[in-house]
């Protein structure tokens, strides 16, 4: 029978910065199990630090991996202590990640300064983990200074890393077409701060161009708005990672300076209680599947003595939720 596990304990010696703890925190947390979760979020609360959460994403093939180990080294080389979620594609045989990213991020896994953990998605789609937010309150806890979330790599559809970020970084490189199809991109919509990397390649200024372009066709700011920029890099030789970091620094003490830190907070915060409910509610769901009586009403609707909704009603109504 497996020991009991000493949350509060993990908890205190995470927050001391002891790796082996914020690697158990985290495998709770991945694990899924509802007791767990509870007892981590409730032992966390009050210590989820300011890290600054730096979302990292662009197709494959654009260097995601690469450029956000050489933002890992500049970070380093300024005293800052980082974590970094790789979250990686599930393998359909074991449903753990590949760990492609930890093997790429090889050269900072001797720094006790640098946290890396890849994370399955398991099937979760939009790129992300659903385990991430939870992550996401354990390095914080731990005192990292940044984490990066770099996400899988799916193309258009990975937005959901907006919804986890405090700065949204997309990389693109050179090829990617010409400022129509860049406007077209839906991933586009979302960044804080463009990278263009393997800039050292016939197209990349070109490609910054077009996204400039783009940018200055798109609907005034008022006030104080942040207006995404535009930074080319060569990260496989560390070449513009500077101005990828200041570019970084810089909306970070936008969103301080705004008001907007506050906001996405509160948005995530709302997205994350919803879920968890909407969760507990399936849950019940499926509990309650044969004791409701969802096959006694799913007969009623065919025999045409009840509408769906109102089957819907007495279902909810019997799990304690509001009737119509």
């Amino acid at each position: 029978m497996p020991r009991p596990v000493d949350v509060p304990d993990l908890a205190e010696r995470a927050r001391r910065g002891e790796q082996l703890a914020v690697a158990r925190l985290l495998s709770l947390v991945e694990d899924g199990a509802e007791a767990a979760l509870r007892e981590v979020a409730g032992a966390l609360v009050t210590h989820t630090g300011r890290a600054h959460v730096v979302g990292v994403t662009g197709a494959p093939g654009v260097g995601k991996s690469t450029t956000t180990s050489a933002v890992v080294g500049a970070l380093r080389a300024q005293g800052r202590r980082v974590g970094v979620l790789a979250v990686d594609p599930s393998s359909p045989f074991s449903g753990g990640a590949l760990l492609g990213d930890r093997v790429r991020m090889g050269e900072h896994a001797t720094d006790d300064g640098v946290f890396i953990r890849s994370m399955a998605t398991r099937g979760h789609l939009g790129g992300l983990a659903r385990a991430t937010p939870q992550a996401l309150r354990v390095l914080a806890a731990a005192g990292c200074d940044v984490v990066l979330v770099e996400t899988v790599g799916v193309g258009q559809s990975e937005i959901e890393v907006v919804g986890l970020a405090d700065t949204t970084v997309v990389l693109v490189a050179p090829g990617m077409g010409d400022g129509v199809q860049a406007a077209k991109a839906g991933i586009l919509e979302i960044a804080d701060v463009f990278v263009v990397n393997k800039a050292d390649r016939d197209g990349a200024r070109q490609t910054a161009r077009d996204l400039r372009n783009m940018l200055s066709l798109a609907e005034p700011s008022a006030g104080d708005a942040w207006k995404p920029e535009v930074v080319r890099t060569v990260a496989a030789r560390g070449e513009g990672v500077d101005d990828v970091v200041s570019a970084l620094d810089a909306h970070r003490e936008w969103l301080d300076r705004s008001g907007e830190r506050r906001r996405r907070s509160r948005v995530r915060a709302e997205a994350e209680i919803r879920a968890i409910a909407l969760d507990a509610v399936r849950s019940r769901m499926e509990d309650l599947r044969g004791a409701a009586g969802l096959p006694q009403l799913a007969e009623r609707v065919l025999d045409g003595e009840l509408d769906p909704y109102g089957a819907a009603d007495e279902l909810t109504g019997r799990l304690g939720g509001p009737g119509r």
